[in-house]
């Protein structure tokens, strides 16, 4: 019996693109940009703990924190941009999960993350992985990024931010829209940078 079930356990996501992506087996043809807007656009950061009429997107989040790699890597190529805008890619098909969750999680949870993330990078021409040093520059952007969330969005104290997400130097709120966007706009502004740095 357990057997039996286990042979029909799906382990696929149907996209709107028509697409059925596998989440064991992930092929970059099943990969669409247009897919990957619309899921991080509906994607809440911070579990939806967030002030503002709309949640503040992965999308939106996203476009952030290219902008913030593009500052710290002063003049960064084409496939740098690509790799931090689609960052946190792999969440338009299975979420953001809080770090707190991701730890409880474990292996099971990053394996999956890791083979989407490798599809997505082959679907845009990228090599799999994200090179060390470059992932090293996304992740102190992303932390920056974080830490304002954290502190403007998502109810943090600035101490404990500090503790979380490191005491960004060289960069203020004002610089940043954080302002959630609908949905709609946080998909069509998404495409729009993915357009332009891939033009």
């Amino acid at each position: 019996m357990t057997g039996d079930a286990s042979k029909t356990t799906r382990a696929w996501q149907r996209m709107l693109s028509g697409r059925r992506l596998d989440l064991l087996d992930p092929s970059p043809l099943d990969i669409e940009l247009q897919d990957i807007a619309h899921g991080l656009a509906r994607v809440a950061r911070w579990n939806g703990q967030t002030h503002g009429d709309h949640a503040f997107s992965v999308a939106q989040h996203s476009l952030l924190v290219e902008q913030v790699a593009n500052q710290l890597l002063k003049q960064p190529s084409h496939d740098e941009k690509l790799y931090a805008l689609l960052h946190d890619a792999p969440e338009y098909v299975i979420g953001d999960m809080i770090s707190p969750f991701k730890a409880v999680m474990g292996g099971a949870y990053k394996d999956v993350e890791a083979r989407l993330q490798s599809a997505i990078h082959l679907r845009m021409g990228l090599a799999p992985n994200t090179p060390p040093a470059l992932k090293k520059t996304i992740k102190k952007a992303d932390s920056i990024v974080a830490f304002f969330e954290a502190t403007i969005l998502a109810g943090f104290e600035t101490r404990e931010a500090y503790r979380f997400f490191g005491r960004p130097s060289d960069f203020s709120p004002d610089q940043f829209d954080l302002d959630p966007w609908p949905a709609s706009i946080a998909q069509s502004r998404f495409l729009d940078r993915l357009a332009e740095v891939m033009s």
